[in-house]
């Protein structure tokens, strides 16, 4: 724990919040009890997270109308943002998962991922408070929008151009299932070619969640 808190920048007053940020479900139902799962955590770090990047973007671009202050916000903290955070942290390695769903490769998972970070970030903000928060949000979150990195990447455009190198290719997206309250729904898409699926993705919204399948698709047919 301690490389992951190096890479972190923050040393934990008790690391017992980390490792609870660190464990998945799946972990948490093997131990009987013994060890709780990091979604009560992940809801809280959410909700910091939403609020810590809207406070800086509407202190930060008076001139900004509210369509563009939502877009930067919803680029900023998608799933697809976190994962990348998650990887810049290595943080599956670090991931306490159940034999199960490490096996069938939940480390690499981006819900399982994304989730992660936000259960990491509500750690600190319990350990340190909302200061230590913000600079984690800053170091890792914030960054992007400085430099300019909050515009959405269209993954759909980019797989549509591609199937379209061949004729008469039928893409289509189909909703397969959703999970969890209405405040925090994960939809979750698979992206079918001529019939067949080549990718699947999930999300806090159904376009989020058609984005991520259509990363996945991309990805199968590159590698073919």
């Amino acid at each position: 724990m301690k490389t992951l808190e190096e890479k972190l920048g923050y040393t934990f007053s008790d690391p017992a919040l980390l490792e609870n940020a660190l464990t998945h479900s799946s972990r948490a139902n093997e131990s009987r009890g013994k060890l709780h799962s990091n979604e009560r955590l992940e809801f809280l770090g959410d909700s910091i997270l939403g609020m810590v990047v809207a406070d800086h973007l509407y202190r930060n671009h008076p001139d900004l109308p509210e369509g563009d202050l939502t877009r930067t916000r919803s680029a900023l903290v998608c799933e697809e943002s976190l994962v990348e955070v998650a990887q810049e942290l290595n943080l599956g390695e670090y991931l306490r998962l159940g034999k199960g769903e490490s096996s069938g490769g939940g480390r690499e998972r981006p819900s399982i991922q994304a989730d992660a970070v936000e259960a990491v970030l509500a750690a600190i903000y319990l350990d340190g408070g909302i200061g230590s928060a913000r600079k984690f949000i800053q170091k890792f979150i914030l960054r992007r929008e400085i430099a300019g990195l909050t515009k959405p990447r269209d993954h759909k455009t980019a797989l549509q151009e591609l199937v379209q190198r061949e004729s008469g290719q039928v893409l289509q997206y189909r909703l397969v299932g959703e999970e969890g309250p209405d405040h925090d729904k994960r939809f979750f898409v698979e992206v079918t070619l001529n019939g067949a699926g080549i990718g699947s993705g999930s999300g806090r919204s159904k376009k989020e969640a058609e984005q991520m399948a259509a990363q996945a698709a991309i990805l199968t047919l590159t590698q073919k």
